[in-house]
């Protein structure tokens, strides 16, 4: 069942584009406000325990009605829920529109555009120089893609019966790391409470992003330029003062990168340049859904999955 309601899932993720405004969850930000305020009232408690209660709270209502429906009508209803919650799990924007926005963009020439395009795709502020923004716009589509896409197909998965718990935590921690950075940086003081719970909500995600990334970073190999990649991923970094989100990142952004192997072409400009990175990136990322979808595919047949 898990694998039809993917299938289904990923289909509905490529169509549904014009329900995407719905997985911005306003109202849930709001649930999460209440949560931060509760953490300063109890502010002795350690803030890693206030951000696994507010995630408990908003994860437990999917794990009971994913108990309830179980086999149901011989688990129909199981996958249309399922369905629904992989598609809010999933984003909140894909990540191949916005490439094609930004292509869009480029080329015609529009600088407030491009700039407010690679701005979604990094999801912050982009270097001023025209050179760094496209590398760190094909960096930005590496880490994303396992932010948005891979990170919650693999937990859908590996949870088996409770596959729509697994992709719905993993985005609830991904919120609430958001709400918590977005709040953070309103906060004047740095050793306030939620400065603490906005570090314990990093860290958190962090976790739950540490398997997937190295996944999706060894498929990045795969699915790319494999010599490159895996030299990316053994060169030494001087990254010991990085937080493991951090890590997870810079990972992702490397090796995914390397696996483009773009060579330089003398007679190209930056317009073209930046388009062909931009592509190349996202071609990488459908690559690597196809070869997951394969073999997921394989693991459920031979009932390594459920």
């Amino acid at each position: 069942m898990n694998l039809i309601a993917l299938l289904l899932g990923l289909v509905v993720e490529r169509l549904a584009t014009k329900l995407f405004h719905l997985r911005r969850l306003r109202w849930l930000e709001r649930i999460i406000d209440v949560g931060f305020r509760q953490a300063q009232r109890l502010a002795t408690w350690p803030a890693l325990v206030h951000v696994i209660l507010l995630a408990l709270l908003l994860v437990l209502p999917i794990a009971a009605i994913s108990l309830l429906l179980g086999d149901t009508l011989a688990g129909l209803p199981y996958v249309a829920f399922a369905i629904v919650v992989l598609f809010f799990s999933f984003g909140p924007q894909d990540i191949g529109e916005e490439v094609d926005e930004y292509c869009s963009a480029l080329e015609e020439g529009d600088d407030e555009r491009i700039r407010q395009t690679a701005k979604a795709i990094v999801e912050g502020d982009v270097p001023d120089e025209d050179l760094k923004r496209i590398h760190c716009v094909e960096e930005a589509v590496c880490v994303q893609a396992n932010n948005r896409l891979f990170a919650v197909i693999f937990w859908f998965v590996v949870l088996g019966p409770l596959g729509p718990l697994g992709a719905w935590a993993y985005r609830v921690t991904d919120l609430i790391r958001r709400r918590a950075v977005f709040t953070a940086a309103r906060d004047d003081q740095s050793e306030s409470t939620i400065t603490l719970v906005r570090d314990a909500a990093i860290l958190l995600h962090g976790w739950l992003a540490w398997v997937p990334a190295r996944l999706t970073a060894l498929g990045y190999a795969a699915a790319g330029h494999f010599d490159a990649a895996l030299g990316a991923w053994r060169a030494p970094t001087e990254q010991h003062d990085a937080s493991l989100a951090e890590y997870n990142e810079n990972l992702l952004a490397r090796v995914g990168v390397a696996a483009l192997a773009l060579n330089d072409d003398d007679e190209e400009d930056l317009l073209q340049r930046s388009v062909r990175g931009a592509t190349a990136a996202n071609r990488l990322v459908f690559r690597l859904l196809l070869i997951w979808a394969v073999v997921i595919s394989a693991m459920t047949l031979y009932g390594l999955t459920q």
